[in-house]
């Protein structure tokens, strides 16, 4: 018999209480956060859906694991079991263990960044496209016109736009395009898969034009699954070899393992190119750690190496996937605006239409990330104005596309009952919903505002 019901295909061995606060409590710590969740303590929360980087639940055989962390400074036996399987999945070459995703970023986009150097990208996620601006390089984003439209439903909303994407590298010329970034799925862009058709596309102008073509891979089994779901091609293959099969049109890959590593620390940048793998080596050396650990503890490699393994489970990735279109599926059938269709780590909230009386200047999302921790003690974040905006010459803002709020689900964190009170908190962020006003930035840096800028509610 088929049952409808997925159950978590794990049981809970170890628990974490949350601490149950009052709307009251929370207005007051809101304030003191100066409105930006990112500021909150997390025993104010209550559902975090703030990030599903490095807030999963690792697994017995992963504690496990950690108990046999080899922690030599060169050479230790935890690196080569971390270097094999990322070998045997990547079928790079050159593995360079790093801290996290955003230090493989900075090694190898500092490397090949600087001024007037070009990157192209489906969408750059914020700490890709700091880094690359930092360096004085200009990010570039290139998608498909459907990932432009939150409410129409396309099978592969985070394909990069190949026509656009070769103009851009005859405009620019090949020599300063430094790299071509494909981000799987694509997390700006809501969470949306990206085609091997597309990839294939990707990787044929990249050669035909000498450019490098690098693959953000921390969700690459969580791409894999829609891959074999919706191209038909693929409907017979492993999980596993449909990510094996991504990797091998590219150059090389950064990898926050924090998201599909299944840990909560850690990530790679693994390359095919001596030359680069050379340069990116030494960098590593001076700013993570030796090449055998690069700023890593033996035990969270031997984490990784076997979050890397569960991560292509036929359970696992079901259930991945189904627990968030659960939530996408409630909260839109009650009438809440969403990106469609819903993607693999999050449900994104289109607050621009949720919100329609504030205006992008006075960001309507980061209203909503607000009014959802004041209602319901859920923290999440907004990707929109505030964490994409930029201001032009007379200071005026020049908003992002889209104002969308994401609510990023911890893998094997939340269960279903927790996943229904936050259904529950959006029925009433439809009953106020009128009564809601935008907010305006009091204080912010220069790069990665939406981390740490100061708010002030508007009357």
């Amino acid at each position: 018999m088929h049952h409808k019901v997925i159950i978590e295909p794990f049981k809970i061995k170890t628990v974490e209480p949350i601490y149950m606060t009052t709307e009251k409590e929370r207005t007051e710590f809101l304030q003191k956060a100066h409105y930006n969740p990112f500021l909150l303590h997390s025993d104010q929360v209550l559902i975090d859906l703030l990030t599903d980087s490095g807030t999963s639940a690792m697994s017995s055989r992963q504690w496990s694991a950690m108990m046999s962390g080899d922690e030599s400074y060169a050479g230790a036996k935890s690196w080569l079991k971390f270097e094999k399987v990322v070998k045997d999945l990547t079928g790079y070459p050159h593995i360079l263990p790093t801290h996290q995703g955003r230090a493989a970023e900075r090694i190898l986009y500092g490397y090949l960044g600087g001024k007037g150097k070009v990157f192209l990208s489906n969408t750059h996620f914020d700490t890709t496209r700091a880094n690359i601006e930092f360096s004085g390089a200009t990010a570039i984003d290139c998608p498909i016109e459907e990932a432009h439209h939150p409410s129409m439903d396309y099978p592969f909303k985070g394909n990069l736009d190949v026509v656009k994407l070769e103009a851009l590298i005859k405009q620019h010329g090949s020599k300063n395009v430094s790299a071509v970034i494909l981000t799987v799925t694509n997390n700006s862009g809501g969470g949306q898969p990206v085609s091997m058709e597309n990839t294939k596309a990707i990787s044929k102008v990249c050669k035909k034009y000498g450019v490098l073509f690098i693959i953000d891979a921390c969700r690459v089994a969580e791409n894999a699954y829609f891959i074999r779901h919706r191209e038909k091609e693929y409907e017979n293959r492993t999980y596993r070899e449909i990510a094996q099969e991504m990797f091998a049109l590219a150059d090389g890959c950064v990898m926050s393992a924090k998201k599909d590593g299944l840990v909560n620390i850690g990530g790679f940048l693994a390359l095919r190119d001596n030359e680069i793998s050379d340069a990116c080596t030494n960098m590593l050396i001076i700013t993570e750690g030796f090449t055998t650990y690069g700023g890593l503890a033996g035990r969270d490699m031997e984490a990784i190496a076997v979050g890397l393994e569960e991560v292509f489970e036929e359970d696992y990735l079901k259930y991945r996937i189904r627990s968030t279109q659960y939530l996408g599926e409630k909260i839109s059938q009650m009438g809440i605006p969403i990106m469609l269709p819903v993607g693999g780590h999050a449900v994104y909230v289109d607050s621009k239409a949720l919100y329609p009386h504030i205006p992008v200047e006075q960001y309507p999302g980061q209203a909503l990330v607000c009014e959802l921790y004041l209602k319901g003690g859920i923290r999440c974040v907004e990707i929109g104005s505030v964490m994409f905006g930029k201001y032009d010459d007379k200071g005026k803002l020049i908003p992002a596309l889209m104002e969308l709020v994401r609510l990023a689900i911890p893998r094997r964190v939340y269960t279903q009952s927790h996943v229904d009170y936050v259904v529950e908190v959006f029925q009433e962020i439809i009953d106020t919903k009128k009564s809601v006003r935008g907010l305006r930035i009091t204080h912010e840096p220069k790069f990665l505002r939406h981390f740490t800028a100061h708010f002030e509610r508007l009357g």
